[in-house]
């Protein structure tokens, strides 16, 4: 079938001299990442052990993303409709995403590691109608699916279960889409054509909808680029062991491989030393987005990497440590360059030891085609080498359109004519960037950006529980750690199963990396004299006592 939106892959310079930026007046992410390349070419990639891998070829990915728009279409599915998709990298997940892209409705991607509160929540507010699931995701929220209102239909990879009922929701194999007719007409969509929901963290309540247009692919594309040393090059095969519903993997690696024709590799094994060593050698890997903490598990490890094939690697979501990246140029081969950014506008700074030297520590240099300005608490630009807030001039392309629902939080962010990203850095004269902190009680742990108050209120829910505050603490392999202060209800003792309860219920109602390695126990939390919880104090208390620490066991992941 002929494409709906016909546009070559575009590959901006590697320098910022002579970049530009082309955005079609037409784009669509599903088109451009199926359409524009060879029908027999490899796409996806499945690991599956030492048999062989199964490959679904770029062909293959967009005729399966057509019938189930057909599917979806015969059930009332249609353009501007929210489509969940919460699955391990598979060949499935892929087709979903391209099928939600080519009919012009909105993916919302939700990780594998989300328990019920956390998927139920994100599902509700964006008014999911369909959703897309594993097997494994599907086991864990069958019985609390019928709470969604809005949600009517769900797919579900390999054998679904019965659907629960309470009220009409169908619940079937994601096989039966196979018989759908192929001639499907698919949207005709703009770059700024709603196309992708992200759900990121804040500090306080639940998180927020990143709403981003079709325009979000070729955003990412410079910072791509950079990152990987000329990305793409002939032969080039890209795999990342971070989840497909981050940004991190999403936007860093599917996408832009997919619309540069380059294979993406799909493995849902857990990673660890030995599964990363083979993922890299047994499909040769040539471009890698690996997350510190798993850069640290590897070098921790007696695993032999000099077999694989890596020629490029970037890192993000933490500072990587020149240590690490010693290691990594010794057992890997690669400069491993490393990118900053957030959900609302990702890869806007990063270093490229291809195309400048980086002083170890140093976040790097603006990416070609971003404008970034350091402002202060008014909004004025900071005099040169003094500590600043890291904001993006807009109109750009990589920018979110605006939060789901929540107009006030968006006119918050883009105050001023410019996206504010709450990080603090300052710029030596060279045009380096140097981290300086958060403005706000945000925490980066694991490479995950993780706010305070989803947290929060799940442990309120405890009924020992009568108040409550989460900070990040250093922590020498996630960057931070979570840590939870609590004042037990009244009648109630701050126990050591007391903190195990709590420990679990974020851990099952959450993710996992969102629960709280410890938890301490207070009879009062520090407040300022308008009741705001005084989180630096607390973050202080952590530094200068251990007492009442209830830490759990370590955890690779």
């Amino acid at each position: 079938m002929p494409p709906t939106t016909q546009a070559r892959p575009w590959r901006p310079p590697l320098g910022p001299e002579g970049f530009r930026w082309e955005i079609p007046d037409r784009f669509n992410i599903g088109a451009a990442c199926t359409d524009a390349h060879p029908r027999q070419s490899p796409a996806i990639v499945v690991d599956r052990g030492d048999d062989p891998p199964e490959i679904t070829t770029f062909g293959e990915l967009g005729d399966r993303a057509r019938r189930l728009i057909a599917f979806l279409r015969e059930r009332g599915v249609g353009e501007g409709d929210r489509i969940a998709v919460m699955c391990a990298q598979s060949a499935e997940t892929a087709v979903a995403h391209v099928a939600a892209y080519l009919m012009g409705a909105i993916a919302v991607p939700l990780s594998v590691k989300f328990g019920p509160e956390a998927a139920l929540f994100r599902m509700g507010d964006s008014g999911a109608v369909a959703a897309v699931f594993d097997a494994d995701c599907y086991a864990r929220l069958a019985g609390e699916l019928t709470e969604l209102p809005e949600l009517a239909t769900v797919l579900v990879t390999g054998e679904a279960g019965p659907a629960a009922e309470a009220r009409a929701l169908t619940v079937l194999p994601l096989s039966v889409t196979d018989s759908a007719d192929l001639a499907v007409v698919a949207g005709d969509t703009g770059p700024d054509d709603p196309a992708l929901l992200i759900y990121t963290s804040g500090t306080t309540g639940q998180p927020k909808g990143a709403l981003h247009g079709h325009r979000v692919v070729l955003g990412h594309m410079p910072g791509v680029v950079r990152a990987l040393d000329g990305f793409p090059e002939q032969g080039d095969v890209f795999w990342t062991p971070a989840d497909w519903a981050w940004a991190g993997g999403l936007l860093d690696v599917l996408l832009p491989s997919l619309y540069s024709g380059v294979p993406v590799v799909a493995s849902a094994r857990r990673p660890s030393p030995e599964t990363v060593e083979h993922t890299l050698r047994r499909h040769g890997v040539t471009c890698s987005f690996l997350p510190p903490t798993i850069l640290k598990m590897m070098r921790a490890s007696e695993v032999d990497y000099s077999h694989t094939g890596l020629r490029a690697a970037f890192s993000g979501g933490e500072a990587l440590g020149e240590s690490v990246a010693e290691w990594a140029r010794g057992a890997l081969g690669v400069q491993v360059n490393e990118i900053y950014g957030q959900t609302e506008c990702n890869l806007i700074v990063g270093t490229c030891h291809a195309e400048f030297a980086t002083p170890p520590g140093s976040m790097g240099r603006p990416t070609p085609g971003f404008d970034l300005v350091l402002l202060d608490e008014v909004g004025q630009p900071v005099a040169a080498g003094e500590v600043g807030e890291i904001c993006v001039r807009l109109p750009s392309p990589n920018a979110f359109l605006r939060y789901w629902n929540s107009p006030d939080k968006t006119a918050e962010k883009t105050a001023g004519g410019v996206l504010h990203t709450g990080d603090l850095a300052r710029v030596d004269d060279d045009g380096d960037f140097w981290f300086a902190g958060r403005n706000d009680d945000l925490i980066s742990s694991a490479g995950y950006r993780v706010g305070p108050g989803e947290i929060e209120d799940q442990i309120l829910r405890h009924g020992g529980v009568e108040m409550v505050a989460v900070i990040g603490v250093p922590d020498e392999l996630r960057g931070e750690a979570i840590v939870a202060y609590v004042v037990p209800a009244e009648g109630v003792s701050g126990t050591d199963e007391l903190a195990g309860e709590i420990q679990a219920l974020v851990k099952e109602r959450l993710a996992f990396y969102q629960y709280p390695r410890e938890v301490r126990f207070l009879d009062e939390l520090p407040t300022t004299n308008t009741g705001k919880i005084r989180r630096a104090a607390l973050r202080a208390d952590h530094v200068s006592t251990s007492d009442h620490a209830r830490p759990t066991p370590e955890d690779p992941s």
